[in-house]
């Protein structure tokens, strides 16, 4: 038997002191945190680098610690809100959807990975990924914070198909049952719009006035009041249009030959002015010049983000973009319009197609006939004027026809041509008419093609030449008078 010295023997008292020490030794788990604590703190003083580094670290000392799916989570937001990156976003949610199905994470990663393949769809059809996590996050956490606005994606994709039914069982959803969430107002602003499209005016206005009972201080009841304002204006009560005279009121001689408007997300008007070469805003009763110059500028146009688009045979003239965007063999345009999704749609008066633009400069062309006007619709498609054909056409995301209007169906004598068209967001459209038996006026229709207001230039004491108008929030027409340098306003 083996007898150790005294010497060698450690003392009784350290013994006894070894249990206590192995326990102070900070496990994996304790070190997993610190990582991730100090992460926070570089990110919260924009050290962005050593944030990252250091969840990095984090992620491959430690990849089975609950801190890793938190880290994943947000480098995969960082990569969207800060790099504006969203295809590295996508390898970090992939490993929290592969790997951390069970974190409490897995809820918000899965909709921000539907947030993102949406984002990158350009047509109905190609939707299925991103509604295959929305339905994931639903199904695997009903009872997540994450599941309102998952119904809300899900809704506006059934909708943007023409599932009007399944969209607005999504969004009743979505602020029935989660009605103290910020995503209820988005519901039922949706779901009003959804009942227009489905031809429940009556619903659509109390579902309307009952989101503005509820949410009076959110951004989406200021909306409510004038989608509803508007569509009882034009669609109930159908007031005669009136001439007001010169837009804004007293302002005469105060434009350099105005050719074409157009209405920006928010409300403030855009004008081209083609003596000078630019757009301009009209902000506040001011006029701000808005972009590069663009001669020759044939459609103005404005972006969800409010920035303009100017279109010339030249090219594409954008505000937020350096360069001049080409438009391939396009060199007669005669109208344009930004789709729900941001595409851009071309017709050209030499060519019997639309040709649709992705931002990124990919093409398509949709057969049609020759098309001289296009708007766009809520529903994502645009409406578009065939003077050949002599007939309006409500045409769907795809291209295809849902509403013909024959030129002159439902007013006291036909129109020969239209200048221009213009829509709101809640459906109506403004015709610019010329010619036969009707002559140069204004037609408003309704979203199924139905005359809703009407009259001529000669029956307002209007003279001048009118190149383009715009509906405006409050359900008037404002037009554009390029030989008296001056706007006009009917209501």
């Amino acid at each position: 038997m083996l007898v150790l010295s005294p010497w060698l023997r450690p003392p009784a008292a350290l013994l006894c002191l070894l249990p206590a020490l192995a326990q102070a030794q900070p496990p994996d788990e304790d070190m997993a945190e610190r990582l991730y604590r100090s992460g926070e703190r570089a990110y919260a003083a924009k050290a962005y680098k050593e944030a990252l580094d250091t969840w990095g670290q984090l992620l491959q000392t430690s990849p089975r610690s609950e801190f890793a799916s938190m880290v994943l989570l947000r480098l995969a937001r960082h990569q969207v809100e800060v790099e504006h990156k969203p295809d590295a976003a996508m390898p970090y949610l992939d490993r929290l959807r592969t790997d951390y199905i069970t974190s409490p994470e897995a809820a918000e990663g899965l909709l921000l990975r539907g947030v993102l393949l949406k984002r990158l769809v350009r047509r109905p059809a190609e939707m299925k990924d991103a509604m295959a996590e929305f339905n994931r996050v639903i199904d695997l956490f009903p009872n997540d914070p994450a599941c309102a606005e998952a119904r809300l994606h899900l809704g506006q994709a059934w909708r943007d198909q023409g599932q009007w039914s399944r969209a607005l069982q999504q969004f009743i959803d979505a602020f029935r049952l989660h009605a103290g969430s910020a995503v209820a107002p988005r519901a039922m602003l949706e779901a009003a719009e959804t009942l227009d499209f489905m031809g429940d005016l009556p619903g659509c206005l109390r579902m309307l006035q009952r989101l503005r009972m509820e949410f009076p201080q959110v951004p989406e009841a200021r909306e409510a009041t004038w989608r509803m304002a508007v569509r009882v204006k034009q669609r109930i009560q159908k007031p005669p249009l009136r001439n007001e005279g010169p837009w804004p009121s007293g302002r005469i001689k105060w434009l350099k030959t105005p050719t074409l408007l157009s209405l920006a997300p928010d409300g403030d008007l855009l004008i081209f002015q083609k003596d000078l070469d630019h757009a301009f805003r009209l902000h506040g009763g001011e006029l701000q010049q808005q972009g590069p110059p663009a001669p020759g500028t044939q459609v103005l146009l404005a972006d969800a983000a409010g920035a303009v688009w100017l279109l010339s045979r030249n090219g594409l003239v954008r505000e937020d973009a350096a360069t001049l965007q080409p438009l391939g063999t396009l060199g007669a345009i005669s109208g344009g319009a930004l789709d729900r999704w941001g595409d851009l749609w071309v017709a050209d008066a030499r060519t019997p197609a639309i040709t649709v633009f992705t931002k990124e400069g990919v093409s398509r062309n949709l057969a049609s006939p020759t098309i001289n006007a296009l708007a766009p619709l809520p529903t994502g498609g645009v409406i578009v004027a065939a003077d050949a054909d002599r007939k309006l056409l409500y045409l769907d995301a795809e291209g295809q026809p849902l509403v013909v209007v024959p030129y002159g169906k439902d007013l006291p004598g036909p129109f020969r041509k239209v200048l221009a068209l213009a829509s709101d967001g809640a459906g109506q459209v403004a015709a610019l008419v010329d010619g036969g038996d009707f002559g140069q006026g204004v037609v408003i229709f309704g979203p199924d093609g139905a005359v809703l207001r009407q009259a001529t230039f000669k029956a307002l004491g209007i003279s001048g030449n009118i190149t383009s108008l715009v509906l405006d929030r409050s359900g008037g027409v404002i037009l554009c008078d390029r030989r008296n340098d001056l706007l006009l306003r009917l209501n």
